[in-house]
């Protein structure tokens, strides 16, 4: 499912869950009005019945008035004025004979209309539970055994629906002290019909809310999305035309035109590796050529060798080697900056003081006439060590071409940067800013082997750590050169011998 869809789907179902419950909570708030209305109806019938003399105003049965019907058990209760006969009965309930329905003699005396009437249904339980009906009437509510446990106590009232022949009615039940209990009942004729006429207009109108939600949630997504529609041609675009130089055109300050803006600092930082990738090939390619140019040249005299005399043989193969011994270290740099400043292996806890001080005497082995001084602090980070030897190497060997003979290098690691400072010529103030970059060669160093891509390493492969690489003269003379492979790690007490990780291999 697409993204469109899913958005449509989801305001949709929103909308019309939405519809559905106000369609619920007016259903429901119309049927608790009306049954209300006629349960307040048969309050008012049933006070009439059992206090046809009380005064206006006086309370119903069952409103929590004293008597029988207390506040525990509402029922009975007749109200001041009222004139009960001799057996105790409002007037509306006179002594007869001749029904067979209430072995004590009592009827209800009802000239009301027949079941269903305006002024309702009237039935007494006795206290045994059989039932006596009004006047004129044959069909009577069914009686439960609530019902009948209200008519053998004489105290209680509550609210029930009941189903006479085809009449839906609702019934209030009503102790009546000695007499058991009174029922009295109304049709819900009306409120059914207007509740099925309500209910199938809430369902029209919550099947036309869900359609219309279903248009409108296509609707939003599709106005959503549009802007994105747009974003995603044009980094189609971008990506088709292989073209790091274009750019999004940023409009607002929505979440769009983060993303755009995200997306063109993206593309910043692809052109920048892009060209700086470019650069690099093509001046490795400059570099190479001279290296090549000059094999070339030796292989073409080496067809005639025989009109050479052996010294100049000899002379040609030395110049061979060191111009493959040239090359060789040139590719190897190119392959090193290749790599980038992000890390291309594991990391390791790298101790740097014994590195430097591995390399120290191998290169103290390559340049016996120099002479080093070191101050090696104990010096944990978290690196790649291979990375990190190459890198303290290029100072090393920049150090030892540029010091003079018998010179000497001074060599600290202190507080996680380390230190290399030789005493040659310096850097020339032209020169400074340019010392860590690629293929650079000051115009003294032309002359040197070397492809001018040592310092270059040093400084990326300082970055790659979250380090630094900076260079300065010395106040006394010589270059001084400061790097730093990230923050200094907590030293824990460790024996002499290193791990692997400490150490460089030739």
């Amino acid at each position: 499912m697409s993204l469109r869809a899913r958005i449509g789907a989801a305001a949709g179902i929103a909308v019309a869950l939405a519809v559905v419950a106000v369609a619920v909570s007016a259903y429901a708030g119309t049927r608790s009005d009306l049954l209300g209305q006629i349960d307040q109806s048969l309050q008012n019938l049933t006070h009439q019945v059992l206090m046809p003399n009380a005064a206006p105003g006086s309370q119903p049965p069952g409103s929590g008035g004293g008597g029988p019907g207390g506040s525990g058990a509402p029922g009975y209760n007749p109200a001041p004025g009222a004139q009960p006969t001799s057996t105790g009965l409002p007037p509306l309930f006179p002594r007869r004979t001749g029904l067979g329905d209430c072995d004590d003699g009592f009827g209800l005396d009802r000239r009301s209309a027949s079941l269903g009437g305006p002024t309702g249904l009237y039935e007494l339980v006795t206290p045994g539970g059989r039932p006596c009906l009004a006047s004129h009437e044959t069909k009577r509510i069914p009686i439960d055994a609530r019902e009948r446990a209200i008519a053998g106590t004489g105290h209680g009232q509550y609210f029930t629906d009941a189903q006479v022949g085809s009449s839906h009615l609702r019934v209030l039940v009503t102790g009546v002290g000695s007499h058991g209990a009174l029922e009295v009942a109304l049709p819900l004729t009306d409120v059914d019909g207007t509740l099925h006429s309500q209910l199938l207009l809430l369902l029209a109108i919550g099947a036309a809310g869900i359609v219309l939600a279903a248009a409108l949630g296509i609707l939003v997504a599709r106005t959503a999305l549009t802007p994105i529609a747009r974003f995603t041609r044009r980094t189609e675009a971008v990506a088709a035309g292989a073209d790091p130089s274009q750019r999004l055109v940023v409009s607002g300050r929505d979440e769009l035109a983060r993303l755009a803006s995200t997306f063109n600092s993206t593309l910043d930082a692809l052109e920048r590796s892009v060209e700086s990738q470019r650069n690099l090939v093509a001046d490795a390619s400059h570099e190479l050529r001279t290296p090549i140019a000059t094999l070339r040249a030796n292989l073409q005299l080496l067809r005639d060798e025989a009109r050479l005399s052996q010294a100049d043989r000899d002379a040609l193969r030395e110049d061979m080697i060191s111009e493959l011994d040239e090359l060789t270290g040139l590719v190897g740099d190119v392959v090193e900056l290749a790599r980038g400043r992000q890390p291309t292996a594991e990391l390791h806890d790298v101790r740097v003081d014994l590195v430097v001080a591995d390399l120290i005497e191998r290169t103290r082995r390559r340049a016996p006439d120099l002479s080093f001084r070191s101050s090696l602090e104990p010096t944990l980070v978290r690196g790649e060590g291979d990375r990190i030897g190459r890198a303290i190497t290029n100072l090393l060997d920049n150090a030892r071409k540029w010091s003079p003979p018998d010179g000497v290098v001074e060599v600290e690691l202190k507080g996680g940067t380390l230190t290399v400072r030789d005493h040659g010529p310096g850097f020339h103030e032209e020169d400074l800013h340019h010392v860590f970059d690629r293929f650079h060669r000051a115009k003294d160093a032309r002359g040197k082997p070397g492809s001018g891509l040592g310092l270059a390493i040093v400084r990326q492969a300082a970055e790659a750590h979250g380090g630094f690489a900076e260079a300065t003269n010395a106040a006394g003379g010589g270059a001084v050169l400061r790097v730093s492979f990230g923050p200094a790690l907590p030293l824990a007490d460790e024996p002499e011998s290193e791990p692997a990780t400490g150490r460089v291999q030739d």
